[in-house]
Parts: structure tokens; sequence; C-alpha cells
């Protein structure tokens, strides 16, 4: 769970303004030492993960999908070596979505 800036920054006013210690504020507000440490040194939460995909190459990911656009995750995870979910969450970074026929045939 995330706590909000604006609760983030009422404990830090209220650590200056009763002078409390780390130690003091932790007690009070029920919350790990460690984290208010972490709050110190950067008080916004990270919205989103900086995290490049490692094992599944995108341009080649975005070829195969130009190429076979048809083909399931499950194949395509057989091809590039990773889980059907790995391709899943690949296609959505590159936002490549097939809109389903929702029409009876």
């Amino acid at each position: 769970m995330t706590y909000s800036l604006d609760f983030r920054q009422k404990v830090f006013a209220i650590k200056a303004k009763k002078n409390l210690t780390f130690a003091q504020t932790s007690e009070h507000f029920d919350i790990p030492i460690r984290t208010l440490f972490r709050w110190d040194q950067r008080i916004e939460p990270c919205a989103t993960r900086a995290k490049p995909a490692t094992k599944i190459d995108m341009d080649a990911l975005a070829k195969d999908v130009k190429t076979h656009p048809d083909l399931y995750h499950w194949e395509r995870a057989k091809q590039f070596g990773v889980t059907p979910a790995a391709i899943c969450m690949a296609l959505k970074r590159l936002k490549i979505s097939y809109k389903k026929n929702t029409t009876a045939s």
C-alpha cells in the first residue's frame, strides 16, 4: 500500500511541530522507521516502474506481429522462449491490441 503525498507531508509537519525524533514519529504513526527515512530522502511516491524488457527483443516482437498477426500468445512465446504472460505484457508495452469480433458469425 502506498501512502498519499499529503499524508507523508502531514507526518513530517507534525514531526517538526512537536520536535519528534524518527523513532518517536515511527511509534506515534505506527509506520516503520525505515519508511520514514526513505520518505525523508524522497517524499513523493513512485507512480510507475521504469524497468525495461530484458528477455524479449521488442523490435523483433513488433516485426513478428506485423508478419504474423494471427498467432496466439503461446505460439509467440515458444518462438521467443518466454511465457505467454510475458508476451502479453510485452504487447501491452508496445501498445498492440487486437479488437475481437463481437458479433456472432
